[in-house]
């Protein structure tokens, strides 16, 4: 990506600067560069981390690239049991098995063999590549210490376990109630994780299970992983993948999505079952509940060693990606997510060299999953093009992760005095105060059967306060914008996602989705109001006990945001009738369709909706609303999406950049239009450049014994920090951390690394005592950089020997 060119003015622009994307169904990476030298495609979602494709990538005069590192791999396990519905064991239900195969994968194979280098080797719950790695350095490498590849360790702990739930092994395999223990292993096929899925399929054979694999693509995969009961045991281990769109400054929730039933409403989170401790610590640091910084610190720590110990997920690499692009192609691509995780892609893909014109995208998941604005796909092929159609209230800078206003004047955030938080960019205010009282004006709850808000004042006979004030300032002309069916915006449009946050969460409402609870009684617990206190200009506070580190982050998950309430309440009409279910496990239990508004048995279902809803001028809420709108509105919204349905064939419509002109499912393409009535200059996003991530050098002996008894330093190690050659600004670097450990993998040592004279230098200088500690044989130096130009540490590591005083080796 790179600055606009002088020769065109985008200041005359508005929206998108190109008029139309297609998106067509492409998984074979190892045709990215033909098709891209061809010039039939020009982008292409799916992230490359195949060596040999990534070469020819390279060396192409007609390609260009993006790297990011948000994407990693994982082994998904199947908790239910011990006995599944047929009668059979499954191993995975007990944590100690799970546990165990920590120790029987090789990390260290899979990211050098399997993915040729491309890959850092993972274990835990946290990115390798995210800031809370970086902080929780010391803990993370202890963990990966005493969780490294260890066969004999693995089996005898799962034979351990195999015996005590009443299995045996006979000749080689294990037998449980007389039938061979069966193992179906889910294996994707469209990347590395084939050679993944089959390598965890022999190592499970080896200990003596009969193995079934089965090869399956994304969309097959998810019919069966995602959309089944896991009891049902249609399978028992799958290769998993997980992107980060953005860059998470925070990832305290990491533990409640990923092991716990509050992670997502589908069967297989429904069957998590963490321990006690476990459940409730994750359970605490989603809602930040926490005194300070340090109690957050430990709290941190000790939910990775129970991650571990948990194991619903063996991880096992960081991917590093790239985003293939034509040369000519311009973009702004996220540090973490890669281009099918940016946020800005949308507002600044352009050719370099001009305005216009149309570009192919090719993408390995089309349609995955149903389309809908509350539970629909969550892949992120599908995520990637929902984006492009919408238009946050807030974006995320795509190298540090730090949250800028898109419809935001300005924003006030005021915490109690024990609160942590800092601020670092400039459209928003942080103050404290000794108690922050909320309104008793706010809304707090919902009465489904009277059909309206209920106060803080109704709800609380004595004061109400919350730890977290956040005040958001909309843009003055935002009810002047434009959906893009034509519709203006109103404040229907932010009030209706609310009620419906709180129907889906009460069993007297026909929408009540029990799957939908756990997530719902988290935000519940934190949650302390919603105030209106301005409908023109619209301003809105929004009080929590909720925190997290970054003021940025706090402001764009409590701003609301407008979804078009007119298309969202032909879900609602559709599902009070039991003909439609917005999330997948809803569907499954009502035995109905998961909703999609773009393609599939839903769309003609949904026609009938508005037809009927046109005809009465119904509205999905009438007691609340009726004092939102007003029939002409409703009536010309209704007739907005009538014709917007009889000229494209579908219900998706938002108010970003781009709009969903044509879906067609059958030939596995879409396409989208530039939104020509977007409110914002083309160039409003422009002039992102190459992340200025830090490169490290790190220099030392080899050889070392301690000094002096007076406990001076014996060894001095340094560090070089650049950016394509020349010195890392000292004021752009947040912290140079160095941990030292033994031989046996002990923390002996850890602190800061000091400055070293020249620009971009620094030193560690262990004490004669410390290299006393670390006893004789091999150490190693680890040191982790981190800036706040780029939220991504780097790391570099020295390994060297310690021998005792006055000679080069041990005595016999």
């Amino acid at each position: 990506m790179g600055q606009a060119s002088a020769e065109v003015d985008l200041g005359a622009r508005r929206g998108a600067l190109v008029d139309q994307v297609v998106f067509t169904r492409e998984d074979e990476a190892g045709r990215v560069t033909g098709l891209t030298e061809a010039g039939t495609h020009q982008v292409f979602t799916q992230g490359i981390s195949n060596p040999g494709v990534f070469r020819r990538l390279r060396d192409s005069l007609a390609a260009g690239y993006d790297l990011s590192y948000g994407t990693s791999s994982e082994l998904t396990l199947n908790p239910a049991g011990p006995k599944l519905a047929d009668g059979t064991l499954n191993p995975f239900h007990v944590p100690a098995i799970r546990e165990a195969l920590n120790r029987l994968v090789d990390r260290d194979y899979i990211a050098q063999e399997l993915y040729g280098g491309l890959a850092e080797p993972r274990f835990l719950p946290l990115s390798t590549a995210f800031p809370d790695y970086a902080r929780l350095a010391a803990t993370a490498r202890e963990l990966e210490l005493r969780y490294a590849h260890d066969p004999d360790a693995a089996r005898e702990a799962i034979h351990c376990e195999m015996a005590a739930l009443g299995a045996e092994l006979r000749e080689g395999l294990w037998h449980y109630e007389g039938e061979p223990v069966r193992l179906i292993v889910l294996i994707r096929t469209e990347d590395e994780r084939r050679q993944v899925g089959d390598y965890a399929a022999n190592l499970l054979a080896e200990l003596g299970f009969v193995v079934e694999r089965r090869y399956r693509t994304a969309e097959e995969a998810s019919r069966i992983w995602i959309a089944t009961d896991p009891r049902a045991g249609r399978w028992h281990l799958y290769t998993g993948g997980w992107i980060s769109i953005v860059i998470q400054r925070d990832q305290a929730e990491v533990f409640s999505f990923y092991y716990t039933p509050r992670g997502r409403a589908e069967p297989l989170w429904q069957a998590y079952a963490p321990a006690p401790e476990f459940d409730e610590l994750a359970e605490r640091l989603q809602r930040r509940d926490y005194r300070d910084w340090e109690q957050r610190q430990a709290m941190m720590a000790r939910a990775l060693e129970l991650a571990m110990q948990d194991s619903a997920r063996i991880w096992l690499v960081d991917q590093l990606n790239a985003s293939a692009r034509a040369a000519d192609v311009e973009v702004a691509v996220d540090l973490a997510g890669g281009l099918a995780g940016s946020a800005l892609w949308p507002y600044t893909l352009r050719y370099a060299d001009r305005v216009g014109g149309r570009m192919v995208f090719g993408t390995p998941g089309l349609l995955t999953e149903p389309w809908n604005p509350v539970a629909g796909s969550n892949w992120i092929f599908d995520q990637m093009i929902m984006r492009a159609t919408q238009d946050p209230v807030a974006l995320p800078d795509p190298f540090t992760g730090l949250y800028r206003p898109q419809r935001i004047v300005r924003a006030a955030v005021t915490v109690q005095e024990d609160v942590t938080i800092a601020r670092s960019l400039d459209w928003l205010s942080v103050s404290t105060a000794e108690q922050i009282v909320v309104p008793e004006a706010a809304w707090i709850d919902w009465d489904v059967e009277a059909g309206r808000f209920v106060s803080v004042g109704e709800a609380h006979d004595a004061p109400l306060t919350a730890r977290t004030r956040v005040r958001v300032r909309y843009d003055a002309d935002l009810f002047e914008q434009r959906w893009h069916d034509g519709s203006p915006l109103s404040l229907a449009d932010f009030v209706l996602p609310w009620i419906l946050a709180f129907e889906r969460a009460d069993e007297a409402s026909r929408l009540f989705d029990p799957a939908y609870l756990p997530t719902f009684e988290v935000f519940r617990r934190h949650f302390r109001g919603w105030h209106l206190v301005s409908r023109d200009p619209l301003v809105i506070e929004v009080y929590s006990d909720q925190g997290f580190p970054d003021a940025e982050t706090l402001v764009a998950t409590r701003a609301p945001a407008p979804q078009p309430w007119h298309a969202l309440a032909l879900g609602i009409f559709a599902e009070r009738q039991g003909e439609l279910a917005f999330s997948s496990n809803k569907a499954d239990r009502r035995r109905v369709d998961w909703m999609s508004l773009v393609a599939g048995p839903s769309v003609p279902i949904l026609a009938r909706h508005l037809e009927w809803a046109r005809d009465r001028t119904a509205s999905p809420f009438p007691g609340m609303l009726d004092e939102l709108l007003d029939e002409e509105e409703i009536a010309a919204r209704y007739r907005a999406l009538a014709d917007w349905h009889a000229e494209r064939g579908h219900f998706w419509i938002g108010n970003g950049p781009f709009l969903l002109d044509s879906v067609h499912p059958v030939a596995g393409s879409l396409v989208l239009e530039r939104f020509r009535d977007f409110p914002d200059p083309a160039d409003k996003w422009q002039g992102f450049t190459r992340p200025a991530i830090p490169e490290l050098a790190l220099d030392g002996p080899l050889v070392t014994a301690p000094g002096p008894a007076d406990g001076g330093g014996a060894a001095t190690f340094r560090l070089a920090v650049t950016l394509e050659g020349e010195p890392y600004p000292p004021q752009a670097i947040d912290r140079v951390q160095f941990l030292l450990f033994d031989g046996r993998g002990t923390l002996v040592e850890r602190g800061e690394a000091e400055p070293g004279g020249a620009p971009g230098h620094w030193r560690i200088a262990p004490s004669s005592a410390t290299l006393a500690a670390l006893g004789v044989g091999a150490n190693r130096l680890e040191v982790a950089v981190t800036s706040h130009r780029v939220a991504l540490p780097a790391f570099a590591s020295h390994v060297f020997a310690t021998v005792p005083p006055g000679g080069t080796e041990a005595s016999p």
